[in-house]
This record gives C-alpha cells, sequence and structure tokens, in this order.
C-alpha cells in the first residue's frame, strides 16, 4: 500500500472517518491561517499596531505550515490502517 492513494481513504468505515476527521482539521487551519492573514493585514494600516500585526502574520504562516505536516500524518494513519486490513486478512487465510 502506497501512501496518497485515494483507494486507502476509502478501504474501510475507519479509514473514511478518519480521512474526514482531518479534512475537517484541515479545513479549520487553513480558514484560521486566512484569518490571521487579514487581521494581520488591516493591523498594518495603524503604525501603532505593526507588532501585533507582525505576530498574526508568522501564527497565520505556521498554520499554514501545519496543512501539509496534517496530510502527511493522515496518509501515514491511513497507510498503517491498511497494513492491519492485510495483516488481518493473512491471519484469516
Amino acid at each position: 500500500m502506497k501512501l496518497f492513494r485515494h483507494r486507502t481513504r476509502q478501504a474501510t468505515e475507519e479509514s473514511r472517518r478518519l480521512y474526514a476527521r482531518f479534512e475537517i482539521a484541515y479545513t479549520i487551519v487553513d480558514f484560521m491561517a486566512a484569518v490571521c492573514f487579514i487581521v494581520g493585514s488591516i493591523l498594518f494600516f495603524f503604525d501603532a499596531q505593526e507588532i501585533p500585526a507582525t505576530w498574526f502574520f508568522l501564527i497565520g504562516s505556521l498554520l499554514f505550515a501545519a496543512k501539509p505536516t496534517l496530510r502527511l500524518i493522515r496518509e501515514i494513519k491511513l497507510y498503517q490502517m491498511g497494513d492491519m486490513c492485510d495483516l488481518a486478512k493473512r491471519v484469516e487465510d
């Protein structure tokens, strides 16, 4: 079983639930990052708010960095679930 394969996402009910949970987390992180960048951009219009604006940009950048990390973790978990299914099938045979 390989990483980033569509069929691993649909293999079992458990894998579909895991995939859905990670997609929700990915969307939330994406939304939060966008909000941080919008707030940071607005704060940069005011000289007195330059430091908080910079922090919002940093937090937004960290959130954007978390997105591929979430995808990789999801794919590793799906890969491991597939291996478990394969092992269970071998034991039954």
